[in-house]
């Protein structure tokens, strides 16, 4: 990992996170910008990653840079991207009114994207974690 890394928590069991995933991964291409935890494993401990709850990560996506600051919804793409060499598609996301409107189609996205992927409600995945 490089000094200014970021670690993204993401839904292993999310086929569109995955897609996601696969696509940084490739263009991480080694070089260690980016380190991956899936929270969706059994051995997720939000101990070792800021105290972030299974399920807060689940409910939106989550980053931690490397000097331990928690980033949470677009700033995690931006900042993604930007670590790939792609920071040109989040750009746009700073301007005052694009930026307002991509963070509420993102809250809105964090809200149906259990149930348009599929996916047991929220409240249903933590009940079957805690059962585990």
């Amino acid at each position: 990992m490089t000094a200014d890394a970021l670690t993204l928590l993401y839904d292993g069991a999310c086929p569109l996170c995955l897609r996601e995933v696969a696509l940084l991964r490739r263009r991480d291409a080694g070089r260690g910008r980016l380190a991956f935890v899936d929270i969706d494993a059994p051995g997720y401990d939000p101990a070792a990653h800021a105290g972030i709850s299974y399920r807060d990560a689940m409910g939106r996506i989550h980053g931690l840079s490397a000097d331990g600051t928690v980033l949470r919804d677009v700033a995690v793409f931006r900042e993604a991207y930007r670590q790939v060499g792609l920071g040109w598609i989040y750009a746009p996301t700073t301007w005052p009114l694009l930026g307002s409107a991509v963070d509420a189609a993102y809250g809105l996205w964090a809200g149906w994207r259990l149930r348009l992927t599929g996916r047991p409600d929220l409240d249903t995945l933590c009940a079957r974690r805690a059962a585990r």
